[in-house]
């Protein structure tokens, strides 16, 4: 499924997906929070093709709390889980709220899409 325009999740998050070389990329824009980490959830989860690799894109995110980094938590061991790639991509200042908590790596984190396009294909 992809969708070329943003769909509205909450008042503050809006969500869009594509697929490049066979990796879903989900990408996201406004405010990832406890107020919109339901729909964040269900969006990916809604969304997710068998075998196929994603990326979560957040370079659009203007704020990320701490339930929007549970969010990506369960979305990774989701991932995991399912054994599909998983990487994310922030802004600087989501890449450094990721790295506050030190779930860089574990949320595979990555400073460009090509970077984490280019890790998913490996």
């Amino acid at each position: 499924m992809i969708i070329e325009d943003f769909q509205k999740l909450t008042v503050s998050l809006r969500g869009n997906i594509d697929v490049k070389t066979n990796i879903i990329v989900f990408t996201f824009k406004g405010q990832l929070d406890a107020f919109s980490e339901k729909q964040f959830k269900t969006f990916v989860n809604k969304n997710l093709e068998n075998d196929l690799s994603y990326v979560i894109d957040l370079t659009k995110i203007d704020f990320v709390d701490s339930s929007g980094l549970g969010a990506l938590v369960q979305t990774a061991k989701e991932s995991k889980k399912l054994k599909l790639g998983f990487s994310v991509v922030g802004n600087s200042r989501v890449a450094q709220t990721i790295k506050l908590v030190r779930l860089g790596d574990f949320l595979n984190l990555k400073s460009s899409l090509e970077d984490a396009l280019n890790f998913l294909k490996n």
